[in-house]
């Protein structure tokens, strides 16, 4: 559940040249597009070239997808980059099982100090069987219940703490002719992140973890069913705007849904809040959003502190890096990513880097409460799960993302659902 990134001007190989270039055999990176990480990231790497004119670090910028598809491409090849972008998780654990990427605990181990400053919820995503294989750097992302307060003022209504709440405001909301959810439902993974809340705050992080180790029949346990079925029970109930199917998140047209108070609920991740700001007039700056945690489930397993989404954003070392290329992104991680002059870039953009004390750079920010909520949310986390397409393998999370668009859709039932995903699993 990667945060939508932004249309670059790309070349027509897919990529662009960046900041420095590097003699044959240099060390290189590959980073991607979009407002306002590709700025951040390119100034990074300047400031790198501009300290180290013996060891330049030369860039490549792609598009999220066309990244997708070219690091693949060029892993398989032999011919990655030095620095690897990946979000970590079960397409990490890909790289590890083929031998494409570098071992970093000693690393990590060396440089104490370094590892000690992060969150320590990143690194999960970041480690395969207990090895460290990916730096964790940028920003945290976790996923987030927002509220309309117009709506609920002009209803009369109290903001939920509870499921039980959230399904008594369903009618009450649809009786005023507003839609309770706004939901991108055509690009599937927004329809995740409710199952993600729903499997933790019931089973809590065994149930997850269970079915990312692959246990038999996870998929199917009974907190996975009535996980499955309150979902469904949702969509039932009308709670999400009408021809949710065919809404995108990419297009941001979900978000819209709610700023235009034709729905008082949404649940998105924390990078929507900037573009909530930019394009929906006063919502954001006249004091009409409210936001949360999600809401807590009775007798559910799962601490209500829990949250989902993204850790982090993640760095690799490609394996096949010669030691000299392997140093200089090292010293390039040590040097730029996570620094104090990366994370003001972050918060001046309305982001939370996953530094600890990162807090401190919030006073006088306009978006001060909505920063320290996320902050606090991610670093006192006693679990964060990583989003399900992410942790999963590849075709497992292709599987997930099927299945659930038929969930959502009502065409098959919890049981079915379970089946199906118990079929894939440890793929």
């Amino acid at each position: 559940m990667a945060a939508p990134v932004g249309a670059g001007v790309l070349a027509s190989c897919g990529g662009s040249s960046g900041p420095g270039q590097a003699a044959e055999g240099g060390a290189s990176i590959w980073i991607l597009t979009g407002a306002p990480g590709e700025a951040i990231r390119t100034a990074g790497i300047k400031a790198f070239n501009d300290a180290n004119a013996d060891t330049q670090l030369a860039s490549t910028a792609f598009q999220n997808d066309a990244f997708k598809t070219k690091i693949r491409t060029a892993i398989g090849a032999n011919q990655a980059p030095t620095l690897i972008w990946t979000w970590g998780g079960g397409g990490l654990a890909d790289y590890v099982k083929n031998d494409q990427v570098e071992d970093l605990t000693s690393w990590f181990d060396e440089n104490s100090d370094y590892k000690s400053k992060l969150f320590t919820s990143a690194f999960a995503a970041a480690t395969v069987e207990d090895k460290i294989y990916a730096v964790p750097n940028e920003t945290v992302s976790p996923i987030v219940m927002y509220y309309n307060k117009r709506v609920f003022d002009k209803v009369g209504a109290a903001l939920p703490t509870t499921w039980e709440e959230v399904m008594a405001l369903v009618p009450q909301f649809n009786a005023a002719g507003v839609a309770p959810f706004s939901l991108g439902g055509q690009s599937r993974w927004t329809n995740m992140m409710w199952l993600e809340f729903l499997f933790d705050r019931i089973g809590g992080p065994e149930l997850f973890d269970a079915i990312y180790k692959g246990e038999a029949n996870s998929w199917s346990a009974p907190e996975a069913i009535q996980a499955l079925t309150m979902v469904q029970d949702l969509v039932k109930a009308n709670g999400f705007i009408n021809g949710f199917e065919s809404i995108t998140a990419d297009s941001n047209a979900d978000l819209a849904v709610l700023y235009t108070d034709k729905a008082a609920m949404m649940l998105h991740g924390a990078w929507t809040y900037g573009s909530m700001k930019s394009e929906g007039g006063d919502f954001v700056s006249g004091g009409n959003l409210a936001w949360s945690n999600f809401p807590s489930v009775q007798g559910g397993k799962g601490d209500p502190n829990n949250t989902v989404g993204n850790p982090a954003s993640y760095y690799a070392i490609s394996s096949k890096a010669t030691d000299e290329q392997k140093e200089v992104a090292k010293k390039y991680c040590a040097d730029i990513l996570n620094s104090e002059d990366q994370n003001k870039l972050w918060v001046e953009n309305g982001n939370v880097p996953i530094v600890n004390g990162s807090d401190s750079l919030f006073a006088g920010s306009e978006d001060e409460d909505f920063l320290k909520f996320i902050y606090d949310t991610a670093s006192a986390a006693p679990y964060f799960g990583q989003s399900w397409d992410q942790a999963l393998s590849p075709a497992a999370a292709e599987a997930l993302l099927n299945n659930i668009e038929q969930l959502f859709g009502l065409t098959i039932t919890p049981q079915q659902f379970a089946d199906n995903m118990n079929a894939v699993l440890g793929q």
